[in-house]
């Protein structure tokens, strides 16, 4: 128990144990808060990460289920895009209104919150919530999908892998932001660059008429029998899956308050050149994969002549491999680029989930906890909250892909509407409120670009609830409103409390006495030190208890007591069924019945150990009894801790002298332990 007591209260200068001084670096002053802020160089890989990695995976998914229909569907692929790069247009446009609107960075949640009501906010947080565990998981597995289209042979550690990157990149971002930002900084420029020269080599080649030919381009499709309305059912799937890409453009505006001066700008700026990378990455990667012949099916035995025992290579690989040749330095870099852009995907949830979290911390809607800077000044308790839940649902789903897209973008898109449309409340009562001259006309633009998002995301909200609903998006469904339920509760508890608690004309202060008793086992330095506490306190009447199990110890405790001439009364408590804090506690309120409402403190010794396994040997019972005494009325707990000979190695101090050596003056090799009788009444 030790260190961790240690830690809490450490203080200037103080250290913390190696290991974790080794994983997370040194703590951080909080006057070095405004040092971890980030340029826009560094916010681009933090917060963009998973919008631009979408493109990994965004165009693979929505030939995927356009060929679900047969090869002819293809032909709908242009159109699809097309819509989808329509989307990110509009969404990123309007947030770029909610983040100058609302710069505090609680994003959808804010807006939700001030302009359509209680129950409206915690939907949207919880969808976010839901939606950034979804992030890691997703992107987690895309990434080591990828990794295993490179080396097939590590196909059966999947789950471990992806395990292992939760934990690795966790433990990168409870180093702090900007660690976090160096690490990441490179991968992700260079899956950019890396993925732009391919777009535009492939493209080029297609232009001199050599268009690469992926692998898939050979073979068949074993398409499904589909009506007209299925037709229609599975385009709309289509764009559903593609609208994949859009995940991550709200965490820019969950991240303002991440920024350097002037955030606002700041923000909006990486937003828009996130949004204008992530365009022409999927628009350019949809297109080289429809001239390369990209052939991926839902179910890789419909693809007629493919070994389906076998993983199919992702899109990115099959493009990559078209365009550069299989087993070349550019292909090999292209993977390594895109598997650890997919990793440092789930980094954005690792910084929007404890931003979100500490917004709902602080206007009660989460657990206090949350809202808690750890070392290296971030929400290391959203972190490690987020890494937990990410890990059970990608060792449930077993690190699959194809299942976890299933899940994903619902929260998000819930979160889009509902912010949107509070936006459009914003500018409404902005231009009732009687704005003039420029700001009545950004309200006036601010309230089309927000109506027009707010038309999109709804419609696409529908069509993504009708496609991924049977397919195991109604998990998410339920999800939700259990977590906004949740939080109301957390919300409706905070706020009986704070009722509770608070201080009104009907306080008053009637305690009358002052009563101190030293709960005593044996006669050993612990107790005496607890004594000497007493007394140099000055309370009105000092006395020790001894809870007596045992005859034979009582009357060995009694002899020692006489011997020593300890200087305040023994008293003598029988407990006849071998407990202690319930003797105590009815030995206290028949003494307050008997003298009145005197206040009673209660000194309990405590050893203090060095080593995490010596606390496994020692009974914990002062712990325990002081869990108990503070449930009596007019009970006061002191701890008086007695640091072992091993507490040394971790505090640089042990409890060596006799207690009142040094207030007497007295060197300790000469303090007597025989004490003088003192007077109860000093």
């Amino acid at each position: 128990m030790s260190p961790l007591v240690a830690n809490d209260s450490r203080g200037e200068g103080a250290s913390s144990p190696a290991v974790k001084r080794w994983i997370l670096g040194e703590p951080l002053h909080t006057e070095q808060l405004d040092g971890q802020l980030l340029p826009k160089r560094r916010a681009l890989p933090i917060f963009a990460s998973d919008a631009l990695s979408s493109v990994a995976y965004a165009p693979q998914e929505l030939l995927m289920i356009l060929l679900t229909g047969g090869l002819a569907f293809l032909a709908f692929s242009p159109a699809v895009a097309a819509a989808v790069v329509v989307l990110l247009i509009v969404v990123v446009v309007s947030y770029r209104q909610l983040i100058k609107a609302y710069p505090s960075g609680g994003g959808d949640y804010e807006v939700a919150s001030k302009n359509l009501g209680e129950p409206a906010a915690v939907v949207v947080a919880s969808a976010l919530l839901v939606d950034y565990v979804l992030t890691v998981a997703v992107s987690i597995a895309s990434g080591v999908d990828n990794i295993i289209s490179a080396i097939p042979e590590l196909n059966p550690w999947r789950i471990e892998f992806a395990v292992g990157f939760v934990v690795l990149i966790m433990a990168v971002n409870l180093r702090g932001v900007r660690e976090s930002s160096k690490a990441f900084a490179i991968p992700t420029y260079v899956f950019i660059a890396s993925v732009t020269v391919m777009i535009v080599v492939g493209l080029a080649r297609v232009a001199l008429g050599d268009p690469p030919i992926a692998s898939s381009a050979e073979f068949a499709v074993q398409a499904e029998d589909l009506s007209q309305a299925a037709v229609i059912l599975l385009v709309l799937r289509a764009f559903s899956s593609g609208c994949s890409a859009l995940t991550g453009v709200e965490a820019v505006s969950n991240g303002v308050p991440a920024f350097r001066q002037p955030k606002v700008k700041n923000a909006q700026a990486t937003l828009t050149l996130m949004g204008g990378i992530a365009i022409l990455l999927f628009a350019g990667l949809t297109a080289l994969a429809l001239f390369a012949g990209v052939h991926y099916a839902e179910n890789p035995c419909n693809l007629i002549g493919f070994d389906c025992t076998t993983p199919q290579p992702s899109l990115m690989a099959q493009v990559a491999s078209a365009t550069f040749g299989m087993g070349s330095i550019p292909f090999f870099i292209i993977q390594a680029a895109t598997a650890c852009v997919l990793l440092l995907a789930a980094n954005t949830a690792f910084n929007g989930f404890p931003l979100l979290g500490a917004v709902l911390a602080r206007d009660g809607y989460a657990p206090k906890s949350l809202n808690t800077r750890g070392d290296r000044l971030v929400f290391s308790n959203g972190m490690i909250a987020l890494g937990l839940a990410a890990i059970v649902i990608l060792v449930i789903y077993q690190a699959s892909l194809t299942s976890l897209i299933q899940l994903y973008i619902i929260g998000v898109f819930v979160s889009f509407s509902l912010g949107q449309i509070g936006m459009i409340r914003h500018w409404r009562r902005a231009i009732r409120t009687g704005a003039s001259g420029a700001d009545l006309r950004a309200a006036r633009i601010g309230l089309a670009i927000n109506g027009a998002g707010a038309a999109l995301t709804v419609f696409v909200l529908v069509i993504v609830t009708i496609t991924k609903f049977t397919h195991g998006a109604w998990i998410v469904f339920l999800l939700i409103p259990i977590l906004a339920t949740l939080m109301i509760g957390v919300n409706r508890y905070y706020r009986d409390v704070e009722h509770e608690i608070e201080i009104d004309d009907t306080t008053h202060f009637g305690s009358q006495g002052d009563v101190a008793i030293v709960l005593v086992g044996r006669l050993q330095k612990p107790v005496v030190k607890a004594i000497d506490y007493a007394l140099a306190a000055k309370h009105d009447k000092t006395m020790a208890v001894h809870v007596s199990v045992d005859p034979e110890s009582t009357d060995h405790l009694q002899a020692e007591w006489q011997e020593h001439r300890m200087p305040v009364p023994l008293v003598i408590v029988d407990s006849p069924y071998r407990t202690f804090a319930h003797p105590v506690r009815e030995f206290i309120q028949a003494y307050r019945k008997k003298n009145g409402s005197a206040v009673i403190t209660v000194y309990l010794p405590q050893y203090i150990v060095g080593h995490w396994w010596e606390s496994f040997l020692h009974n914990r019972r002062a712990s325990r009894i002081a869990h108990d005494l503070m449930l009596v009325h007019g009970v006061t707990i002191t701890l008086v801790p007695w640091l072992l000979d091993s507490t040394e190695i971790v505090y640089g101090r042990r409890s060596r002298p006799l207690p009142g050596g040094d207030r007497s003056g007295l060197p300790p090799e000469t303090t007597s332990s025989r004490m003088p009788r003192r007077s109860l009444e000093e």
